[in-house]
């Protein structure tokens, strides 16, 4: 039975009655997150800890419950045994519910029937119905309020540098390539339906997932700015852009590159304006990646309302989660290239982030003959390969019924129909050659380094990012109150020009040996322990991103409540991880990393910094999170070699999470340049190995240096 508001994939409709029974009622749907909800509540109760989030959780469950009973007993696509089935472990929950609310009677008022349910809880009860792959319906409008069509209208803003670019060129150039489209008229397969053979086709497997790319040419290997270089596996992209080719499916594993390779095709194809669309933990790092590889290309990342954005730039940047609020003014602004980063975020068509990124790609296919459009994802192909029909139809290549002109043209061009046994091998190749590009890293293993840190900047844009800049100023005024201080009362009688670093470095050592500042305000401890936990979230998204894509990750934090923050995610998105922390016994330890090297299902390890650093090898994943940064490179490096050890097969990347315009920054650096000077060391050199108060030490000198600087 299909899941509300989901088309059962064709490979689903294939197998085997029994399996596809087994696998939807046991595994899928809506039921199993009311079960592991209920039994959260359930085991709440039980310790005697009900928080008004495990009351939230109570009244969403049973709510969920109630209409789950009255859609099984509607169904009529269903078999009896069927509903029968669904109907008994909906029971299973109930009962629960019972027992749960019988221990703790004053949970039985959130089941009466006019009980109210809070704006947390509409929020929960739309989050389970995510998890549980149903898209929620709509909230209701207040009879007060104007439709909800009208209220989308009304939530869109027109920027105001947007407004002068339209001032300063109201008409936009004409393509009239447009009227220059291949119209493509079927002949031996006018009558035949062709999306579902087409999906069917990557089912039976292949030899490869990747168009033919052309070879790069010495130039274009080398034609980035600066020192930069690129591997030859991005050089491919960007000669395949180069030479004409605009659209691009382009899947390869995370840590190889996709930004880049997208940047620099839309420079080949003199693709701009540029508009690319991402999730809301990556825009901050596409900004900074799109000033390292076109930085004569000015970029502008779009926040809320866009009152910050430079309606001038060749490149803007928004995330999903506002697009909305910008979808009418964008579909005008003339953009010639269009990229979706993590780009299985709108399979589902009825969601309305994957309506607007549809309707702006048509919009620009409409004004542009031959636009760069990219949709860039990790996500293996042939898993449910009918969750690609939004981004097929994002690129171009069909529409809700039947393939558009240039994959028509191409299935034409094979002679055969659905009918003949080679057509499925002969469109799948036509669908790879309209731009399909995936590589694994274990196939461009010489291309890239064994090891290597990825830096991802985060924007903490939220009240919290607000409150930690705000103490980092505070921290700063302190430092330099010291400083004048110091240099007003000092008795040696120097005078130094400029900034006194000597100075700089002895207040600074001053603030990290005195264990009382925190009295007066925050010291570069807790303000880092405010970092991790501001950019927790955050961390635990992009990793749950990369588990989806790729399989395991092994995900590092410091703090226990980084930790949990991080779990409380993967549960929420249906991932199932394990956890290794310092309270756990020998045996709870070995448990779960037994559960995360051998249960293919566990997909994340959470680990402390502290107690996983050593003695563990966790090589079956190749993806590392840094969710907190280490004070030394030597800890960062533990981590990292719990993946990166003798064995591992694949190139092993850790993504460290920076929190952007904050100390953060400027620890990254510390433990990098720390890092050259503890490599000499080793290598034979006079220099000593830096400890974690050398880098706590320099962050306060380099805090107070820049303070300094600006007053000056």
């Amino acid at each position: 039975m299909a899941r509300r508001g989901q088309r059962q994939p064709a490979a689903r409709r294939n197998a085997p009655r029994n399996q596809r029974r087994v696998r939807e009622l046991d595994n899928e749907g809506i039921i199993p997150v009311l079960a592991r909800a209920v039994r959260e509540v359930e085991t709440a109760v039980q310790r005697g800890s009900v928080m008004p989030s495990v009351r939230t959780k109570f009244q969403i469950v049973a709510l969920l419950v109630r209409e789950e009973r009255a859609r099984v007993k509607a169904d009529e696509d269903s078999t009896e045994a069927q509903r029968n089935e669904q109907l008994k472990r909906l029971d299973g929950v109930a009962t629960i519910l019972a027992k749960t609310a019988a221990r703790d009677t004053s949970l039985l008022q959130l089941l009466a029937e006019d009980a109210e349910v809070s704006p947390a809880g509409r929020s929960l009860k739309r989050e389970m119905l995510r998890a549980g792959g149903v898209e929620p319906p709509p909230e209701p409008v207040a009879a007060s309020q104007p439709d909800a069509t009208t209220s989308a209208f009304e939530r869109r803003v027109v920027p105001q540098s947007v407004v002068a670019r339209q001032l300063a060129n109201p008409f936009l150039t004409p393509d009239f390539s447009v009227a220059e489209k291949r119209q493509v008229s079927p002949r031996r397969l006018a009558t035949w339906e062709l999306l579902g053979p087409l999906f069917r086709s990557f089912e039976y497997g292949g030899a490869s997932s990747c168009m033919d790319l052309p070879e790069p040419t010495a130039q274009r290997m080398h034609s980035v700015p600066g020192d930069l270089e690129l591997m030859p596996h991005q050089a491919k992209v960007v000669a395949a852009a180069a030479a004409g080719h605009r659209t691009f499916l382009l899947a390869d594993e995370p840590g190889l590159g996709k930004t880049a390779q997208a940047l620099l095709a839309a420079q080949a194809a003199d693709a701009y304006p540029l508009l690319v669309v991402v999730p809301n933990v990556v825009k901050t790092n596409w900004a900074r990646e799109a000033g390292i590889w076109t930085p004569n290309r000015p970029s502008t990342v779009i926040h809320g309302d866009g009152h910050t954005i430079d309606g001038f730039a060749d490149i803007v940047i928004v995330n999903y989660e506002v697009l909305d609020r910008h979808v009418g003014w964008i579909g005008d602004f003339g953009f010639r290239g269009m990229v979706v980063d993590e780009a299985h975020f709108i399979k589902n068509k009825s969601s309305q982030r994957s309506q607007h990124v549809l309707e702006l790609s048509e919009r620009v296919r409409s004004r542009v003959a031959r636009p760069l459009l990219m949709a860039l994802t990790g996500t293996p192909l042939i898993n449910d390969i009918e969750d690609f029909r939004a981004i097929w139809q994002f690129l171009g290549w069909i529409d809700d019924k039947k393939p558009l002109a240039d994959l028509m043209h191409a299935l034409e061009e094979t002679g055969l129909t659905p009918a003949d046994p080679g057509f499925y091998g002969a469109a799948r190749t036509s669908v790879i050659e309209m731009g399909i590009v995936r590589r694994r890293k274990v196939d461009v293993a010489a291309d890239i380094p064994a090891r290597r840190v990825a830096d991802l900047p985060v924007e903490l844009d939220d009240e919290e990012g607000r409150s930690i800049r705000a103490a980092e100023r505070e921290l700063a005024r302190r430092l330099v109150s010291r400083y004048e201080t110091a240099l007003a009362t000092r008795t040696s009688g120097s005078v130094v020009e400029g900034i006194d670093h000597e100075l700089v470095r002895r207040v600074a050592t001053w603030e990290r040996e005195d264990t009382n500042s925190a009295n007066d305000g925050e010291n570069v401890f807790s303000m880092m322990r405010r970092i991790g936990q501001a950019k927790a979230g955050l961390a635990a998204d992009y990793a749950a991103q990369l588990a989806r894509n790729v399989g395991k990750v092994v995900f590092f934090a410091k703090h226990i409540d980084v930790m949990d923050v991080a779990e409380e995610t993967f549960a929420k998105r249906g991932i199932r991880y394990s956890s290794i922390r310092g309270d756990q016994t020998p045996k709870a330890r070995q448990k779960n990393i037994d559960a995360f090297v051998n249960d293919p299902d566990v997909a994340v390890v959470v680990c402390s910094l502290s107690a996983a650093g050593v003695g563990l090898n966790l090589q079956v994943a190749s993806d590392v999170v840094l969710a907190e940064l280490s004070w030394t490179d030597a800890e960062q490096t533990q981590a990292i070699d719990r993946v990166h050890r003798i064995g591992q097969e694949s190139p092993v990347t850790a993504w460290r999470i920076i929190a952007a315009q904050t100390i953060d920054t400027r620890i990254a650096e510390l433990i990098d340049s720390k890092a050259g000077l503890a490599a000499r060391a080793l290598d034979g050199s006079d220099e000593e190995v830096s400890s974690s108060a050398d880098v706590q030490l320099e962050a306060l000198v380099a805090l107070l240096t820049d303070a300094l600087s600006e007053s000056v």
